[in-house]
């Protein structure tokens, strides 16, 4: 083998032992990935009885046995986000993403930001593509029966969201300023196949 050729097996292996010691749960570009159709709930902290677990490469619940929403509460808090993540949903789920919550053990619309998944709600105003009590929706958009993805960047006061790359929301609010943010459960089918959060 020649010095040429010793060099580029130098440089491949260097390469591949690089990419092979990055840490795991994490993407390119500062990235890091809690639901990637291979991973389970060990990114996530667990509220209320709705029956989450993998299944068909996503995360997904049909069914809890209480009254109340249960969600996946992440590990850590934020402050300045953004989220990428594509959920599929029944015609009839209640769903959402709640942000910056003020209390990861009691999550509620009231004391995070919540980006609604909610078709059937019976005041459409804060329904899919709104933030609950922050800024409304119209017309609002339908996410049943179909693979979505919601882009929301969170900085400062500022919150803004995508739903299938079309902006429903750019508002200002500065009630929640960090907190962990949560997945919900509360009717339907709900299932996550992606979910990153990148801190800004």
């Amino acid at each position: 083998m020649n010095r040429w050729s010793l060099i580029g097996v130098v440089v491949a292996a260097s390469i591949l032992l690089g990419c092979a010691g990055q840490p795991s749960g994490r993407a390119d570009a500062g990235w890091i990935t809690l639901i990637d159709g291979t991973t389970g709930l060990e990114n996530w902290n667990r509220i209320g009885d709705a029956n989450w677990k993998p299944a068909d490469g996503a995360i997904q619940a049909d069914r809890k046995t209480g009254k109340a929403a249960s969600y996946l509460v992440s590990k850590r808090p934020y402050a300045d986000f953004q989220i990428r993540a594509e959920f599929w949903v029944s015609e009839d789920a209640n769903s959402g993403i709640f942000m910056r919550c003020a209390d990861g053990n009691k999550v509620t619309d009231k004391t995070c930001y919540e980006a609604n998944i909610f078709d059937r709600r019976p005041d459409p105003t804060y329904g899919t593509g709104a933030v609950v009590w922050v800024a409304p929706v119209s017309p609002m958009p339908k996410a049943g029966g179909k693979w979505n993805t919601y882009d929301i960047t969170v900085k400062g006061p500022r919150l803004t969201l995508k739903l299938n790359g079309v902006q429903t929301v750019d508002v200002q609010d500065s009630k929640f300023a960090s907190g962990p943010f949560a997945l919900q459960y509360g009717a339907g089918v709900v299932k996550f196949r992606k979910v990153q959060i990148r801190p800004l």
